[in-house]
């Protein structure tokens, strides 16, 4: 090594929120391509070839393949989360929001299908992949918390209280959202009525309880 190359500084990364922020702008931007290759055609190379961006880019930004993806499904739970969140804050009545999520649910199969597939593969490799397996966990618990607050406001709405606890309905809803989507995909011409209809009949069973007691439980 030269005396000069010894002395020319090393470029530097940005500071930890510029970084992290140019790492969500990458995902965003790269999550099409993966949402349409799936887990096991990828890796950074390929991803950069179907994108605006080097490898060299996304090499700096993410440490591999699989940094890259749980980025991706990371972002875009996060906003499908928020999506529903504001559903529940500008519920007025138990049918209006009953019918408004089974609407979301049926639209986000058929608008935003291949990301969902790509959500599915990832979590199906956290079988496998121990590396996937804590993301995975967070970003399912998120969508758990999700729904349970829209069943939550559902029930309150109602008058009464949930009957079943998070965990199963979370395995109901996510049940009838994969099954919806494989058929959706697959070409199924009822997949996304027996989604809403599905939805609906959930949520009902979800909040068929008995009314909460108005006095002190003795």
């Amino acid at each position: 090594m030269t005396e000069a190359a010894a002395k020319r500084p090393r470029p530097s990364r940005p500071a930890a929120g510029k970084f992290a922020e140019r790492r969500k702008e990458l995902a965003q931007a790269a999550i099409q391509t993966l949402s349409e290759l799936g887990y096991a055609r990828t890796s950074l190379r390929e991803i950069a070839q179907n994108s605006a961006f080097s490898h060299g880019v996304l090499h700096y930004y993410f440490t591999d393949k699989v940094d890259l993806i749980t980025c991706c499904v990371r972002e875009y739970k996060a906003q499908c989360v928020l999506r529903y969140d504001r559903l529940v804050v500008e519920a007025d009545s138990p049918e209006g929001l009953a019918v408004r999520f089974a609407d979301g649910l049926v639209e986000s199969v058929r608008e935003e299908s291949k990301l969902h597939r790509l959500w599915y593969d990832l979590r199906a490799q956290a079988l496998f992949e121990e590396s996937f397996r804590a993301d995975v966990l967070e970003i399912d618990a998120s969508i758990e918390r999700m729904i349970w607050r829209v069943v939550s406001r559902h029930a309150e709405l109602l008058g009464v209280r949930p009957g079943l606890t998070s965990s199963s309905v979370y395995t109901m809803f996510d049940g009838a959202f994969q099954m919806a989507l494989l058929r959706h995909l697959s070409g199924r011409p009822d997949a996304l009525t027996d989604l809403h209809a599905s939805a609906l009949l959930m949520l009902r069973h979800a909040t068929c309880s008995a009314p909460p007691p108005t006095g002190p439980v003795s």
